[in-house]
């Protein structure tokens, strides 16, 4: 999986970007990772959906439990 997410992160992101300093990658990658690949990018693994859904339906299935 992590070969997957890095090459996901080349291609859609650090390939088209030019950043003057290792801080702005550092910002822009991260705003990447938490604003885009997690919330609204849909995943194969998890049938299709964006990680940050399945995590909010595993919270509130524990806590049901």
């Amino acid at each position: 999986m992590a070969e997957s997410f890095f090459g996901a992160l080349k291609n859609e992101r650090v390939s088209h970007a030019s950043y003057p300093t290792r801080d702005s990658a550092r910002r822009d990658i991260t705003r990447y990772i938490e604003f885009w690949y997690n919330r609204k990018r849909l995943h194969l693994a998890v049938g299709y959906r964006p990680p940050h859904e399945v995590h909010a339906e595993f919270e509130e299935l524990r806590l049901a439990a």
